[in-house]
């Protein structure tokens, strides 16, 4: 398996080639596309010189020439009749056709850099060819001579060209080791990462990461904390929630198993008999309501097609009044005043049906846990983006500490209350799932003089 750090190295690698090949064709296509004519101009400028020179001192012309390729130039004087002469090193290919000497002989000047044919990988001002030079007349003594020449680039540049071939080699070879390097200052934080990673795979939680740095690996890191910690918390919300289940269901089940035990036994009156078989009654609604709310919350969770909402539109005061209608006999047996405030031009769109549930919850619990003669307000109000509901009780409160869980799976203000009313723990959970199905927020507000819970449902 490859690491991160090879994995670096060959890209790097790989990098400087390809960077250097593409440099290197763009350079020569630079070069023949606007460098070669003008450099062929300046070699014919500097042959003409040389022409005009030699034809003026023909008796110093050998000592010129040879002068003149000293200083860096190869040079061949011949008369295309045989007589042929070198000047400096030597060409690498004697390649110049008969027709290019008659040219010049002719009088004619060649230009051969200008003409010299593009090839991707090798660039004409190196190309120690011949036929890769510029060639003018000579007449000396009476004698035509067609002059040809170019510059000598190892002797001009032979220095240069170690000088900047060591410069690219140390500049490639220092960027690589120091690119490996600095490297370990973004591989460690992701090694370190994966090991958390891994612990976090296992059931360990308790993670530290370095999200000192300000860079994306320090953002990562943050996410990757902000991860863990809100796995954490699921990991215990479904211990909790499984715990939970398993008591909720234990304790009606063992009070329904004791109970028919006793009722087995024929020594009982028959109004005990009857007593014991109103308890398990009891118990086995409450056990058959809890499963139905716990089928209703994991269908609300899993987004299932019939729990979520519908394009249906609805007024929102007659579902109100149906759910008072169902709560009448409630309301009159505690002696509850209820005033409802929900204008009749007020829309909603959603699952008729979800909403229905949420409103009798709330409804229902406000009228299960208010003493008697106390009152209930419904108030409804429509904004340009959202219909707002609030449904308050004259209650005795929920206290302060209580409210930031009331919305958790079998939280109970009132534990020995709750579990002796029948109720499960989950409706508010419930509520609260079916508004954000809505796309909507509940919040919660109480003091001693009562309990408030506002509903905001944006127009869908």
């Amino acid at each position: 398996m490859r690491t991160l750090y090879v994995r670096v190295f060959l890209i790097t690698i790989a990098v400087i080639i390809v960077s250097s090949v593409l440099g290197f064709l763009f350079s020569n296509i630079y070069y023949h596309a606007k460098l070669k004519a003008f450099n062929d101009e300046k070699l014919v400028g500097i042959a003409m010189d040389m022409k005009q020179f030699a034809e003026e001192q023909p008796d110093t012309m050998e000592r010129y020439l040879n002068n003149a390729a000293s200083l860096g130039y190869e040079i061949y004087v011949t008369d295309g009749q045989g007589h042929e002469q070198f000047y400096g090193r030597e060409f690498r290919e004697k390649d110049l056709d008969k027709q290019a000497v008659e040219l010049v002989l002719g009088g004619e000047v060649y230009h051969g850099v200008a003409q010299f044919p593009s090839k991707p990988f090798v660039t004409g001002f190196f190309d120690n060819q011949l036929s890769n030079t510029v060639g003018v007349p000579l007449q000396v003594g009476g004698t035509h001579y067609a002059m040809f020449m170019r510059p000598d680039v190892i002797l001009q540049f032979g220095e240069l060209r170690i000088f900047f071939a060591l410069i690219w080699a140390l500049t490639v070879g220092v960027s690589v080791l120091i690119f490996l390097f600095s490297t370990r200052y973004l591989v460690n934080p992701i090694e370190r990462l994966s090991e958390a990673t891994k612990r976090i795979a296992q059931g360990n939680y308790k993670v530290k990461l370095n999200t000192a740095r300000r860079d994306e690996i320090g953002q990562l890191a943050q996410h990757f904390m902000t991860m863990s910690r809100e796995l954490e918390r699921v990991d215990q919300a479904r211990q909790q929630f499984v715990s939970n289940v398993s008591h909720e269901i234990q304790s009606p089940l063992t009070s329904i198993q004791g109970f028919a035990q006793l009722v087995a036994d024929r020594e009982l009156s028959e109004q005990e008999r009857e007593h014991y078989a109103s308890i398990i009654e009891k118990e086995s609604r409450h056990l058959s309501l809890l499963s139905k709310q716990l089928l209703v919350l994991s269908s609300l969770e899993q987004g299932h097609d019939d729990m979520t909402p519908t394009e249906t539109t609805f007024s929102l005061r007659g579902q109100f009044r149906q759910a008072v209608q169902v709560l009448q006999w409630q309301l009159e047996e505690k002696e509850l005043l209820l005033r409802m405030s929900v204008p009749e031009s007020i829309q909603i769109t959603g699952n008729e049906v979800l909403l229905m549930q949420v409103w009798m919850n709330l409804l229902g619990n406000a009228v299960q846990h208010l003493p008697k003669g106390r009152n209930i307000e419904i108030r409804a109000e429509q904004t340009d983006t959202a219909c707002v509901v609030h449904i308050s009780d004259t209650g005795d409160g929920i206290p302060e500490e209580h409210l930031p869980f009331l919305f958790d799976r079998f939280y109970r203000v009132d534990q020995a209350r709750e579990r002796s009313s029948g109720g499960t723990g989950l409706g508010l959970a419930i509520v609260q799932k079916i508004i954000r199905i809505h796309r909507g927020t509940i919040e919660v507000s109480s003091s001693s003089e009562g309990t408030t819970f506002k509903i905001t449902l944006p127009q869908m």
